[in-house]
């Protein structure tokens, strides 16, 4: 059986496990769009502005993930579309499965 998401890279950190995302933010719907150079691109349809875009992914990867609010944090990247995300809570192989059941 082959790996889950075989691009995307999972790295283990003192804050979790940590992984890239590209967003596009304004996009008509919210969703996963795939891969993008080791990155999970994500669409979300609010605007960046105020911040509103960093909370809806944030929102989007709690919903994708299961876990709580509190277990997923932007770590670098607040302003750019290009975001490190860390996550608590769960391994790499766990959120590589999660994230696989919402892109098959």
């Amino acid at each position: 059986m082959s790996e889950p998401l075989p691009g995307l890279d999972l790295r283990g950190t003192t804050k979790g496990v940590e992984f890239s995302v590209k967003v596009v933010p304004g996009a008509s719907r919210t969703g996963p769009l795939g891969l993008l150079g080791g990155a999970l691109k994500l669409a979300v349809s609010a605007p960046p502005e105020g911040g509103k875009a960093n909370a809806a992914v944030l929102e989007l990867l709690v919903h994708i993930l299961g876990v709580r609010k509190s277990d997923v944090q932007i770590v670098s990247g607040a302003s750019k579309p290009r975001k490190r995300i860390a996550v608590t809570g769960l391994s790499a192989e766990e959120i590589r499965q999660r994230l696989h059941q919402v892109d098959s």
